[in-house]
C-alpha cells in the first residue's frame, strides 16, 4: 500500500513525524502488507527554522518531492500546489492520500487527490472556530467534505462532523483516534532536558517568564488588534514578568512595517527572538509560567503541560481546554489580555479530551483495514 502524505507547514511535520514513525513500527511488527510513504512538501514554510530544522530534529525523512511554492497570495499559492501536487500524484498513484490540519496545503492535497478519484485520509478532521473570517477554517471545512476518512482529534470534532452530515454513512468513515500531536508531545517532551540549552541561553528561570506566540493573519493584518497585542505585552512587560516572543517570519515583517517599533523595543523584559526549534519550544512551554498565544497547537500543548493559557483570539476550535478551565479567550483586547495573566492561579486541569498518545499507531491501522474493506469490495462487484 502506498500512502501520499502531503505538509507544508512547521505543526505538520511535528503530526507527520508521528505517523511517519506508527509507518515504520507497522512495517517492522507486520507479517502482512507493507507501507510505502512518499513525502510532498509544498514549500509553504521554506525558512530553515521554520521548516528544515523540524525534519533534522524530529528525524522526518527527507521529503520525496519539495515544490518550493513559498509564500504569496493565497490564491497563487493554492494553484501552485495543486498544480504540482496533481503531477505527483499521476505519477505517483498511491492508495492513499494524507492530508493535515488546515493549511492551503491541506486542501490542495485534499482537491487534487479528490479529482483523481483517491481517496483522501484527514487527519485532525472535525475542527471548527465557526469564524469564516479565517481562511483555516474554509480549508478545514472543505478539505472534511472532500475526505473519505476522517480521524478526528475529540468527540467534539465527531459531533462537529454529524451535524454537518458527515456521520459515516456510506462511503465515508468518521474515527475519533485522538490527536496526534499530543503523540508527539509524549515522545519528545522526554528529550528536552537533554537536547534544548533554550532556557539557559535566554537567562530564564522556570516559572518566571510568559511565551508568547503570534502568526495568524486575523491578528499580524489588522493594525488595531497587533496594536491592542503589544500595549498589554508591554503593561506586562513594564510589570516586571519577562515575556520571550519568537518571532513568525509574518509578525516580523510587520512589526518593521508599522510604528510599533516603541512598544517592542521599550521594555527589556519583553525578549524577541528567531524562529525556535521545536524542542526549544517544547522546553519553553514546559516551564513557562503563563502562554499567550494564537496558535491552535501551543493552546493543547499549553494543556498537556498543566501551564495557564491566554489566547488571543475571538474563539478557539479547542473548546475543550476552555471547558476545563485552563484556556481563556481575550480576543485582542489589552485589557483582558493584562488581567487575564494578574488573573492566573495555580491548579491543574482536569481531565484528558485528546486521546491515549497513541492516536499515529490507530490512523495507521484505519489506513490498512479500510483499505481491505475497499478491497473487498471491489472484488465482490466482479
Amino acid at each position: 500500500m502506498k500512502v501520499f502524505t502531503i505538509v507544508g507547514a512547521r505543526p505538520q511535520f511535528v503530526k507527520a513525524a508521528a505517523v511517519t514513525r506508527a509507518i515504520e513500527n507497522h512495517n517492522r511488527a507486520s507479517g502482512g502488507e507493507r507501507i510505502e510513504e512518499f513525502l510532498l512538501h509544498t514549500g509553504q514554510h521554506y525558512d530553515d527554522m521554520m521548516s528544515g530544522v523540524f525534519f533534522r530534529e524530529l528525524h522526518i525523512p527527507e521529503p520525496n518531492l519539495h515544490l518550493g511554492v513559498g509564500s504569496g497570495p493565497q490564491g497563487w499559492q493554492t494553484a501552485a500546489m495543486l498544480t504540482g501536487i496533481e503531477e505527483a500524484l499521476l505519477r505517483e498513484k498511491p492508495d492513499w492520500v494524507v492530508v493535515y490540519g488546515d493549511t492551503n496545503s491541506t486542501l490542495a492535497g485534499a482537491l487534487a487527490a479528490v479529482k483523481l478519484h483517491i481517496p483522501v485520509a484527514h487527519v485532525e478532521a472535525g475542527l471548527r472556530s465557526f469564524n469564516r473570517r479565517m481562511s483555516e477554517e474554509h480549508n478545514r471545512v472543505a478539505s472534511d467534505h472532500l475526505s473519505t476518512l476522517l480521524l478526528c482529534p475529540t468527540k467534539t470534532a465527531v459531533e462537529n462532523l454529524m451535524r454537518e452530515g458527515i456521520n459515516g454513512a456510506g462511503p465515508c468513515r468518521v474515527v475519533n483516534v485522538g490527536d496526534v500531536m499530543y503523540d508527539s508531545v509524549l515522545y519528545y517532551s522526554s528529550l528536552t532536558e537533554d537536547r534544548s540549552d533554550v532556557l539557559e541561553r535566554l537567562r530564564l528561570g522556570r516559572g518566571a517568564y510568559g511565551l508568547v506566540t503570534i502568526h495568524r493573519a486575523e491578528n499580524t493584518d489588522d493594525p488595531v488588534r497587533l496594536k491592542g497585542m503589544f500595549d498589554a505585552l508591554s503593561r506586562i512587560a513594564k510589570g516586571g514578568l519577562k515575556l520571550v516572543l519568537p518571532l513568525h517570519p509574518r509578525t516580523r515583517k510587520v512589526l518593521e512595517s508599522r510604528p510599533l517599533s516603541s512598544l517592542v523595543t521599550r521594555y527589556s523584559s519583553l525578549i524577541l527572538i528567531d524562529p525556535i526549534p521545536y524542542l526549544d519550544m517544547l522546553l519553553l512551554e514546559k516551564n513557562a509560567m503563563v502562554i499567550l498565544t494564537d496558535s491552535g497547537g501551543v493552546q493543547k500543548e499549553a494543556y498537556w503541560f498543566e501551564v495557564p493559557c491566554v489566547t488571543m483570539r475571538d474563539e478557539t476550535e479547542w473548546v475543550e481546554t476552555v471547558e476545563a478551565g485552563w484556556n481563556v479567550i481575550v480576543g485582542a483586547d489589552s485589557e483582558k489580555i493584562v488581567h487575564a495573566v494578574e488573573s492566573i492561579r495555580p491548579g491543574r486541569p482536569g481531565g484528558n479530551f485528546y486521546g491515549d498518545g497513541h492516536a499515529a499507531r490507530k490512523i495507521v491501522e484505519r489506513l490498512v483495514s479500510y483499505s481491505r474493506i475497499q478491497q473487498m469490495d471491489s472484488e465482490g462487484k466482479r
